[in-house]
């Protein structure tokens, strides 16, 4: 059945704003410059592919967010953000990748008319989104301004998801299902790469459950062999091997809410060392989940999973799971909590997660990896596609 829920409502961006900004007032800001556009959608709703130009929400303590950025893309904002139309500004064409001047001469001139001249202004330093020479325009713009580092202020506050965003990601997770499901159909040896990862977008585009899918922050990680001993590999036009094993790290997408996960596949006789590291990984999984409950901190999983996997003769020497919900390219990762050790955040009902225990070999990779949702009483998994290598 399709669910009503296909738009957020305007008291629940209000209620985004309230925590944004009583984070902001706890800093001591007085305003906040946004430009990750995941950032911007979740306070205001814009969705657009036009992050590769400047673009900004300009979030102060009174009224309605500002929304700004090149003026033909204003045009989506109309169409996409809660806002009405007087919070959505564009600056002229001739600012766009000119080198004698900056859209963000544009910006400071609209923090000089709202009082912002001499102001704690908030900008997301480390972010993909927001470069030097923006900075150093604002800098010079606002000389008697106070910036400081706003990174990870937004983020943090979604970490908690309502009940209309984890919506979102449950039919994420049946579209994951569906592209999995799709692989397992057609993967076969001799079959280019690249013709399977067509069919992996076809099936995320295609959607599951009467719910469309959306394109992911993340093409399809789809390496086999020896290319499976590195984790960010994408695909070329190879053929598949028979004796090989491919992982697949792909997400479900929908309304930009991300539900990643990944199964490994193997085309032929599975040697005995992929069944001794999958069985280590699925009881390591199982400890870790465990302790996937409110109150417990992040480092709690990470310690379950990592104690298993040591006692059964493998290690990991990265994180095993990270944040995840609404995203843009290029990562679906909210970057705020990590399950590693020293990440001692407090898991809380409502925050979903790539558990993502992914082993690399010298010949190969396994990854069986799950997202999942704190629950009131424990852990939920989004998926519930057999935890397990793929065998064909």
């Amino acid at each position: 059945m399709v669910s009503p829920i296909d738009t957020f409502p305007t008291r629940e961006y209000e209620a985004r704003i309230a925590r944004a900004r009583a984070e902001m007032d706890r800093r001591g800001l007085d305003w906040l410059i946004v430009t990750d556009p995941s950032n911007m959608a979740w306070l205001t709703g814009y969705d657009g592919w036009s992050f590769y130009v400047h673009q900004a929400v300009l979030l102060g303590h009174d009224g309605n967010p500002l929304w700004w950025g090149r003026g033909m893309d204003a045009l989506g904002a109309l169409r996409t953000v809660w806002m009405p139309d007087e919070d959505v500004t564009g600056y002229d064409d001739t600012y766009v990748q000119n080198p004698d001047k900056h859209p963000h001469e544009t910006l400071a001139a609209i923090l000089r008319d709202r009082g912002g001249a001499d102001n704690r202004i908030g900008v997301e330093l480390d972010n993909y989104y927001y470069s030097a020479k923006a900075h150093d325009v604002l800098r010079a713009e606002l000389p008697e301004a106070a910036f400081e580092d706003a990174t990870g202020l937004v983020n943090w506050q979604r970490a908690v998801k309502s009940p209309a965003e984890i919506e979102y990601m449950r039919r994420a997770a049946r579209i994951v299902e569906a592209m999995h499901e799709r692989i397992l159909e057609v993967a076969e040896v001799g079959l280019p790469k690249n013709a399977l990862v067509a069919e992996i977008l076809h099936a995320g585009t295609t959607g599951a459950a009467g719910h469309w899918g959306d394109y992911p922050a993340i093409v399809p990680l789809t390496p086999s062999g020896m290319d499976a001993t590195a984790p960010h590999l994408t695909w070329d036009g190879t053929p598949m091997r028979e004796g090989e094993a491919t992982f697949f790290e792909i997400a479900g997408c929908h309304r930009r809410y991300h539900c990643p996960q990944s199964r490994t596949l193997f085309l032929g006789h599975v040697p005995p060392k992929y069944r001794e590291a999958e069985k280590a990984v699925v009881e390591a999984i199982d400890a870790g989940l465990e302790q996937a409950r409110p109150g417990n901190t992040c480092e709690d999983i990470a310690n379950a999973f990592n104690g298993t996997l040591n006692r059964l003769g493998f290690e990991k020497d990265s994180r095993c799971g990270y944040a995840i919900g609404l995203s843009y390219p290029p990562d679906w990762g909210e970057r705020t909590m990590s399950f590693r050790r020293g990440d001692r955040t407090v898991l809380e009902p409502g925050m979903t997660f790539h558990f993502m225990p992914a082993l690399w070999l010298d010949d190969g990779g396994i990854e069986i990896t799950e997202p999942i949702l704190i629950t009131e009483t424990g852990v939920e998994c989004l998926s519930t596609l057999p935890r397990e290598v793929f065998v064909k």
